[in-house]
């Protein structure tokens, strides 16, 4: 107890010399001072000594009681206390706080009381009538309680984590909250138990188990518990609940697990593993479960055969910043069959993409080496005739040279794709582009570009790819590339009702010989379509292999009007081929012939109200619309709708799968239509027809998906039901209803 004593021991001292320090000496208070003084007393060590402040303190010398009155703070190994008046007695130890009452642990939770008893500790005690503000946001509030050591013990209590007054001030009543007969808050562990728990939402009363605990949160992170479960309804699964459980292994790693209990099919587990470290961040996940292994027939259906095994999923991602230039990133995903993830709805994707990348990023060069793995999940998709693209490199340094000016940018590429059985492809190539800006005296700005290429191609089995266009020849190429061009544009700026309008006529001239294309096979740029991204590309196709040969003239017009709350971009533009040598374009593509259709986009925006995008491409001949594309949204970020309509109208080869038409017909909408009460719908309708497509097996009109949910939620719970139809098969697999409870409670960890 030496500790004890030498601490309070020196307590009258510090009273005293508090008082003293905070009312201005006179000749009254000099007795009353050195009436304190008592006999020397051994040092207090430095963790024995509390922190003390106050307007005013009186000593009892008969009762042995010391009071402090007017704004008294104590503080002592991270422990806090706040109140009008505190009075000490020196016989029992006893310390009551008395009079807007704040004590505070070192983990930052706030006790609050009219009447608070504390021992010398100043952390056990008991309160009457006490609030507790936890740090994570949460509140208990009961009608006693006691602190012991760390855990604080109230009877008839309440907890809940929302806020009890409005915007204005005015007391309202809690979301939801818990009652219980006893609870138990363990700032350590960051739990509250309840014993003799109910759970109120929307003043209805739910009955807990006899025993409940759950996680507050905090400044730590996350603590370990169960989750608030998945509820669903399909019509694949029957009725699903997923109940996660939560382990916080560390700081900076965690584990969840979560088991599926269906009512049509087997149970099954996932489990997601994350772990933040010095390096970086990475994320591994998996769904395992047992039943009938699924097949596609030829039209796609999906049936059950006479086996049995293990059906799963699994993916992983992370990047590791190895130091400031060098960083690796990689991806992957594997399904164990082709019709797993949509039969549990992990994904609708109907590929799966796996990749490893290591970047070297600083200002003027890039490095990149990585691989490409994909899994197909279509029923047409055969896994063996998929690429895999490893390793494929490619390297990037810019230079500013002194004496020609201007931008000097070094590339180097290589890509080796493989296939268990198809065509395989090898390719390097080394580039060097030179661009410079100018602008005249007139206020033209002209940028000058020239460019130059040595490509090495290799090729195998060409005769395996089923497409004539994209095959090549078998055996080693070479092939040179060379382009000079000059692109020049003159903006006219000017009024125009109240605003301001620019209007930038645009013409660009490419000089590039004619180029060996045919012999070489086309892996990466089979999905040309003339845009107005790419009206003006230097090389119009998507990627490498093909390179637009022959001279070109390129011409457009960019208009802009701004004034307050209204602005209108739009361009729209045309290319003219010099050269008369037969082209590499499919028909429909736009640019087929020596006269490229006409392409262009308008973006109308009005204030924050209305966002209308337009992207549009005219035949040459008869001005038909061959690409429509509409995007509008109207409202705001709470109720707004959208709509968007696609159509291809290109008669574009058959054969060529990479450019299929299509029309679509996409619409959503959200409207707030109550304070927390919204209500959303989506839907997609495939509109193509034989007129599109020959080959489509729609018939003009077929839903793909529908979405519709009602919410609610404000400051601490989020509820919500939603139905949702899939109609269209991916995989082999037509998904059909969903119906989804979604629960989320507010304030419950982090």
């Amino acid at each position: 107890m030496r500790s004890r004593f030498a601490w309070w021991t020196a307590l009258p001292l510090t009273f005293a010399s508090t008082a003293a320090f905070a009312q201005a000496p006179d000749t009254a208070s000099e007795p009353a001072a050195s009436a304190l003084q008592t006999p020397a007393t051994p040092a207090a060590d430095a963790e024995d000594i509390i922190e003390f402040s106050s307007d005013q303190v009186t000593y009892d010398n008969s009762q042995d009681i010391v009071t402090a009155t007017g704004s008294v703070r104590m503080q002592r190994d991270g422990n806090y206390v706040a109140a009008d008046q505190i009075v000490w007695n020196r016989k029992s130890g006893e310390v009551r706080a008395i009079g807007n009452v704040v004590a505070m642990n070192p983990q930052g939770d706030k006790f609050i009381g009219e009447n608070v008893v504390l021992t010398d500790t100043l952390k056990d005690g008991t309160v009457d009538n006490l609030l507790i503000v936890l740090e994570s946001g949460g509140r208990l509030a009961a009608t006693k309680g006691r602190r012991s050591g760390d855990l604080t013990i109230l009877d008839n209590a309440i907890y809940s984590p929302c806020p009890v007054t409005t915007e204005s001030g005015c007391p309202r009543n809690p979301s939801w909250a818990i009652t219980a007969t006893r609870v138990t808050y363990d700032p350590t562990s960051q739990r509250v138990h309840f014993k003799g728990g109910r759970m109120q939402i929307f003043g209805m009363q739910l009955p807990l188990l006899p025993i409940f605990s759950l996680a507050t949160g905090g400044a730590g992170g996350g603590v370990s518990g169960f989750l608030v479960p998945d509820i669903s309804i399909s019509h694949g699964r029957g009725f699903e609940v997923a109940l996660p459980y939560y382990k916080r292994l560390g700081p900076n790693r965690d584990l969840t697990l979560t088991p599926h209990v269906y009512t049509k099919k087997l149970p099954a587990i996932e489990a997601r593993y994350r772990e933040l470290n010095s390096l970086g961040a990475f994320q591994i996940g998996g769904f395992l479960t047992y039943g009938r292994i699924e097949e596609l027939t030829a039209l796609g259906e999906p049936q059950e055969t006479g086996e049995k095994g293990i059906r799963g999923y699994f993916d992983a991602n992370g990047k590791f910043q190895l130091n400031p230039l060098w960083s690796i990133t990689g991806s992957t995903r594997i399904a164990t069959d082709k019709t797993v993830t949509r039969r549990y709805d992990i994904t609708q994707d109907d590929r799966l993409r796996s990749f490893i990348n290591a970047e070297r990023i600083d200002p003027n060069s890039y490095i990149s080496i990585a691989g490409w793995a994909f899994q197909g999940l279509r029923v047409d998709d055969v896994q063996k005739r998929i690429p895999i693209a490893l390793p494929a490199m490619d390297a990037r340094f810019r230079i500013d040279p002194p004496a020609l000016g201007g931008v000097i940018e070094l590339q180097a590429n290589s890509l080796a794709i493989t296939r268990i059985e198809g065509q395989d492809t090898q390719r390097a190539f080394a580039s060097a582009r030179w661009d410079i800006r100018k602008l005249t005296n007139w206020g033209q700005e002209v940028v000058f570009t020239a460019y130059a290429r040595g490509d090495v191609y290799h090729t195998s089995n060409a005769a395996s790819t089923l497409v004539p266009l994209y095959r090549g020849v078998d055996g080693w190429h070479t092939r040179g590339i060379g382009a000079l061009a000059i692109d020049v544009k003159w903006p006219f700026v000017g009024p125009l009702f109240g605003g301001s309008q620019r209007l930038t006529p645009r013409v660009q001239l490419v000089f590039t010989p004619a180029t060996p294309n045919l012999d070489i096979p086309n892996e990466d740029a089979r999905a040309v379509d003339l845009e107005d991204s790419n009206l003006f590309a230097l090389n119009r196709f998507p990627g490498y292999d093909r390179w637009e040969d022959g001279s070109r003239i390129t011409y457009g017009l960019d208009w802009s009007y701004d004034r307050p709350n209204l602005s209108i971009v739009s361009t729209i533009g045309q290319s003219y081929r010099i050269s008369k040598r037969e082209n590499i374009f499919p028909d429909g593509t736009g640019l087929s012939d020596r006269v490229s259709d006409i392409v262009g986009r308008t973006r109308i925006r009005f204030g924050r109200f209305i966002d209308l995008t337009h992207r549009y491409r005219l035949d040459k001949e008869n001005f038909a619309v061959r690409r429509n594309e509409l995007d509008l949204t109207v409202g705001g970020e709470e109720t707004y709708a959208q709509i968007g309509y696609l159509r291809l109208n290109r008669d574009i080869d058959e054969a060529i799968e990479d450019l299929r038409d299509k029309e679509e017909l996409r619409a959503a909408a959200r409207i707030k239509f109550a304070k927390y009460w919204s209500i959303f719908g989506a839907t997609v309708l495939d509109l193509t027809g034989k007129a599109e497509d020959p080959l489509s097996v729609s018939d003009g009109y077929e839903p793909v998906r529908h979405r519709l949910s009602i919410d609610y939620e404000d400051d601490c719970i989020a509820l919500g039901v939603s139905w949702r139809r899939d109609y269209e098969r991916v995989g082999g697999f037509n998904e059909g209803s969903t119906f989804s409870f979604r629960v989320s409670f507010k304030g419950l960890g982090r």
